[in-house]
């Protein structure tokens, strides 16, 4: 599909003018941002550029001590600057998926993985015991998990990065979301491993239609999987387009500094026009 093709219609998620502030100052600036169904954005840039800020805005989720304003901010129609936190959990889940980038910070350590896992399908779709059971090995199998089975039988502290940063999607995808949300997914995970979590994103993204946010400070990863990017630096967007068009012929000075800096990672073969996406 073409980035021409994704973008008809009307946006998924669209944001206008956000400005997220402490008392004293603005965080993020300005900040416009769109991604259409089936369509996957990137936003890059080093940390504290309000990358990270930006996307919890679009689920909820920005501390009570920032003050969020937006001159549009909306998922799939709804204004989410009207919603009570009983509607937020409503969109969380089931319009809107998310992945961080410490998942066993989000995993019960004195709990399998496959008891969280059937617990949110309990909760959530009000699937029986034993039918929760069957369909968190089904997940975790379709997550790409070696002895799905055994992994469900697995404490958080039993398992790699990897594996742990997989069963986290598998929750995150449980209600069938039509966008996932990926912050930082793969930042704290080796390269062999990061390639496969980045591969079941893009199984996934194939196989359902799913259109993702993902959240990076390494532009090479995000060139990877992306449709489009947005580099942003000091809380504001320094540049924004289609990969192959930001890789390609970057416009802003800091752009051009990240490409120097991610050469090492062999960034250069996708800065073509045929950059594949996923």
């Amino acid at each position: 599909m073409t980035t021409a093709s994704l973008t008809d219609g009307a946006p998924l998620l669209e944001i206008s003018g956000l400005r997220i502030a402490t008392a004293r100052t603005a965080v993020v600036d300005g900040v416009d941002l769109t991604v259409h169904r089936g369509e996957s954005v990137g936003i890059v840039g080093e940390s504290g550029s309000g990358k990270s800020l930006t996307c919890r805005a679009a689920l909820g989720l920005v501390p009570g001590s920032l003050d969020v304003t937006a001159d549009r901010l909306s998922f799939d129609g709804t204004d989410l600057r009207t919603l009570s936190e009983k509607q937020w959990r409503r969109v969380r889940g089931s319009g809107i998926g998310a992945v961080f980038q410490d998942p066993a910070s989000y995993l019960n350590p004195s709990i399998t993985v496959g008891r969280q896992l059937a617990e949110v399908l309990r909760v959530k779709l009000g699937q029986s015991r034993s039918a929760a059971g069957a369909r968190s090995v089904e997940l975790l199998d379709r997550l790409g998990l070696h002895d799905p089975a055994r992994v469900a039988t697995r404490y958080p502290h039993e398992l790699s990065g990897g594996m742990l940063q997989r069963v986290l999607i598998a929750m995150a995808i449980i209600e069938r979301p039509d966008l996932l949300i990926a912050d930082e997914p793969t930042t704290a995970l080796d390269a062999t491993v990061q390639a496969e979590v980045l591969d079941v994103l893009a199984d996934l993204r194939r196989e359902t239609g799913l259109a993702l946010l993902f959240v990076s400070h390494d532009l090479a990863v995000v060139a990877q999987v992306c449709d489009r990017i947005l580099v942003m630096r000091h809380g504001i967007v320094v540049e924004e387009g289609a990969a192959a068009d930001v890789l390609g012929a970057p416009q802003d000075a800091y752009t051009r500094s990240l490409l120097e800096a991610h050469r090492e990672y062999g960034l250069d073969r996708l800065r073509t026009p045929e950059v594949a996406h996923v």
